[in-house]
């Protein structure tokens, strides 16, 4: 049987699950948390711009590299609408079952639904706080949108599995980081903003992962043979295309990337970190009845963290500060 055939199937199989995933990882709309928990009540003029004049005030605090990355941060969660398309085209992800959205869909939906306060939190932060030129931020935010992505998964929901467990683990790193940060500026309402916002990556990473365990369960050679593709091309970031209004598609990410690195926010020691956690988390080692690709491929796999280990400890990241559009000239004292 072709391999998409199998695929095919192995979707239809756990498609069956998709609700019990649903109440599993996910949280009704009713009772999650919204943007407007942790910003300004616009509503009450009592106390309003008070909030908005303590908010502005603690953000003063916070240095260059931190907005640097809080913009990119915020950018990458508001190109949601490209992930969205992206995962609604991946084999087994059906939105046009005569009329009706097979489960699969129903996930991607409600998926994108939580994701989707992550950007409009940051984004109204961003604005009230002053201390970024909004208009290049939001140019930024089109131009990725515009541009699209390509992660190198294609329609296989295997590979495309394994991309979303990475990358949910790592914004969750990401966001945990950031939060840490604002704490120490004693910016505790960013903290506990960011805070909440990798716990709801954290859900998510458990649920693509888990997905991915129960592929093993049922098609572990071929799932081995995915991870180690995508292993072997390396994940890119979602923003990788990232790029500041005149300039070329790509050419802001790897200074975004430096300043990363620079407040130790996202480092490479961190990819190799997640890359391990994947392997400990589905049990690389104790897969059985492997076909002899599967096997090369498991070996490959198992040996990759120490390999890129030797080659992290080589890299030096430039000291100098790129300036961004998005934070120059707004940020003044």
């Amino acid at each position: 049987m072709a391999l998409d055939n199998i695929r095919l199937e192995v979707m239809q199989l756990l498609e069956k699950k998709v609700d019990s995933f649903i109440d599993k990882f996910l949280i009704p709309i009713d009772t999650v948390w919204q943007p407007t928990d942790f910003l300004p009540d616009s509503q009450n003029e009592d106390i309003f711009y008070e909030e908005v004049k303590e908010l502005r005030a603690l953000a003063k605090e916070l240095p260059y590299d931190f907005w640097v990355v809080l913009v990119g941060d915020t950018i990458t969660e508001e190109a949601l609408p490209t992930y969205e398309s992206w995962l609604m085209d991946v084999e087994g992800i059906n939105q046009h079952d005569g009329g009706k959205d097979n489960g699969w869909a129903k996930w991607v939906r409600y998926w994108t639904s939580e994701e989707n306060r992550h950007g409009d939190t940051l984004n109204k932060y961003l604005y009230l706080s002053g201390r970024v030129n909004m208009i290049e931020v939001e140019r930024t935010t089109q131009h990725l949108i515009n541009d699209g992505f390509d992660i190198g998964t294609d329609r296989d929901p295997y590979k495309n599995f394994v991309y979303t467990s990475f990358q949910e683990l790592a914004t969750n790193v990401s966001h945990s980081r950031v939060a840490k940060l604002a704490k120490e500026y004693s910016n505790k309402s960013l903290a506990k903003m960011c805070r909440i916002i990798a716990g709801d990556e954290m859900r998510h990473f458990n649920a693509y992962s888990e997905f991915v365990k129960h592929i093993f369960e049922v098609d572990p050679s071929q799932m081995m043979i995915a991870f180690s593709d995508m292993m072997k091309h390396k994940i890119v970031m979602p923003a990788h295309f990232l790029r500041e209004s005149g300039d070329a598609i790509g050419t802001a990410f790897e200074e975004f990337s430096n300043a990363a690195q620079r407040l130790g926010v996202y480092t490479s020691q961190d990819y190799i970190d997640i890359m391990q956690r994947l392997i400990n988390k589905w049990e690389i080692d104790k897969l059985v009845d492997l076909t002899d690709e599967a096997e090369k491929a498991r070996d490959f796999v198992m040996k990759l963290p120490a390999r890129m280990q030797r080659i992290s400890e080589r890299l030096v990241i430039p000291e100098e500060v790129f300036k961004f559009k998005w934070v120059e000239p707004a940020l003044t004292k």
